[in-house]
C-alpha cells in the first residue's frame, strides 16, 4: 500500500510539473501577444536581471536540463517571450554551474565506483571489468560533442545567429525528437540493465549526444532515446545518460564561466547570482531524482506529448505573430 502511494505521489508530482511548464509557456505566449511587441530571439542585448528572474531562470534550467525536453530550447524561448530579453552569458554560466553541482552531487558515489573500478582494472589489466567498460564508454562517448563544439567555435563564429537556433528550428527539433522517442518507446523491449552496459553503448549514446548542439534536441532526450533504441531499460537509459553527460556539461560550464568572468559579470547583482545558483542546484537535483524514480515505473509518453505540444505551440506562434 505504501509503495503504491509513493508511486501515485511521484506521478502526481510529474503531472503537476509538466502541466505547470505548459501553463507557464502558454501564459508567456499570451503576455507577448497582448503586449504586441516585436520579439528578437537572439539579437537582444543582455538585460539587467532581478533576483526573481534569476529564481525563475534557475527553475527552468534545473527542471529542463536533465528531463528530456531540452533546456536550451526553454532557456531560449521563455525569457524572450516573457519580455526579459537575452539573460546573457553570465546568467547562462551561473545556472549551468548549478546543474553541474547537482549532477556531481547526486552521482558522486557512482562516479567514485566507476573511476575507482576503472583505476583498479588498469592496474590489474582486467579490461573486462564492468567499471572499465563504462569509464571508456563515457570517455569515448564524450568525444563527438566536444569535437563538434570545437569545430563550431572555430569555424562558425556566428552560430548563435544561425537558423538552427531560430524559433522554428527549435519547434521542429522538438517535434522530431518527440516522434523518435515515441518510436523508441513503442518498438523496443527495454530489458537491459545497468550491469549489462557495454563500450558500444557509450559510443552510440555519445554520437546521439552530439545532436544536442541543435537547440530543441535536448542532450538528455537524444541520449535517452538512443538508450531506449538499444533496449536499455528506462531508468538505466536515464542514469547512464546523466553519467555520460557529466564531462560535456562540466566542460561547457567551464567555458561559459570563463566568458562570464571576462564579460558581463558586473551586470548581475550578488543577490541575483546567489538566488540563481541555488535555484538551479535545487531544481536540477530534484529533477534528476524524480526522473530516475519515475522511469522505474512509468513509460516516457508524458515527455513525448509535452515535446509535441511545446513544438507545436512555438511553431504556431512563429507562424501567426
Amino acid at each position: 500500500m505504501l509503495k503504491k502511494k509513493q508511486h501515485r505521489q511521484w506521478f502526481e508530482f510529474s503531472s503537476v510539473m509538466v502541466l505547470g511548464l505548459a501553463v507557464f509557456l502558454l501564459a508567456s505566449l499570451w503576455q507577448s501577444h497582448v503586449q504586441a511587441q516585436p520579439v528578437a530571439i537572439s539579437s537582444a542585448e543582455p538585460q539587467s536581471i532581478s533576483w526573481f528572474q534569476g529564481l525563475v531562470l534557475g527553475l527552468v534550467q534545473g527542471l529542463t536540463e536533465f528531463i528530456p525536453i531540452s533546456s536550451t530550447a526553454h532557456m531560449k524561448v521563455i525569457p524572450v517571450l516573457l519580455g526579459w530579453g537575452d539573460p546573457g552569458v553570465a546568467m547562462a554560466a551561473v545556472i549551468q554551474l548549478g546543474s553541474i553541482v547537482a549532477v556531481l552531487g547526486y552521482f558522486w558515489q557512482d562516479l567514485q565506483q566507476v573511476f575507482g573500478g576503472a583505476w583498479q582494472a588498469w592496474r590489474t589489466k582486467d579490461f573486462e571489468k564492468q567499471e572499465w567498460k563504462i569509464f571508456v564508454g563515457i570517455a569515448l562517448g564524450t568525444m563527438p560533442i566536444l569535437i563538434a563544439g570545437a569545430m563550431i567555435k572555430l569555424f562558425v563564429p556566428n552560430f548563435d545567429e544561425s537558423p538552427l537556433r531560430s524559433l522554428p528550428a527549435i519547434a521542429i527539433a522538438s517535434i522530431v525528437m518527440a516522434v523518435l522517442l515515441a518510436i523508441a518507446e513503442s518498438t523496443k523491449n527495454h530489458t537491459r540493465q545497468f550491469n549489462q552496459l557495454t563500450l558500444k553503448d557509450g559510443i552510440l549514446m555519445g554520437a546521439a549526444q552530439m545532436l544536442a548542439i541543435i537547440p530543441g534536441v535536448s542532450r538528455s532526450g537524444s541520449t535517452m532515446t538512443a538508450g531506449l533504441f538499444m533496449n536499455l531499460d528506462r531508468a538505466t537509459a536515464a542514469r547512464f545518460s546523466f553519467l555520460l553527460g557529466i564531462p560535456a556539461i562540466t566542460i561547457a560550464g567551464l567555458v561559459e564561466l570563463q566568458s562570464m568572468i571576462s564579460d558581463d559579470l558586473g551586470t548581475i547583482s550578488p543577490l541575483t547570482l546567489v538566488v540563481s545558483l541555488v535555484s538551479s542546484v535545487i531544481f536540477s537535483y530534484l529533477a534528476i531524482a524524480w526522473l530516475i524514480k519515475f522511469l522505474q515505473n512509468h513509460k516516457t509518453w508524458v515527455f513525448v506529448w509535452y515535446r509535441l505540444g511545446f513544438g507545436m505551440i512555438v511553431l504556431a506562434y512563429t507562424l501567426l505573430r
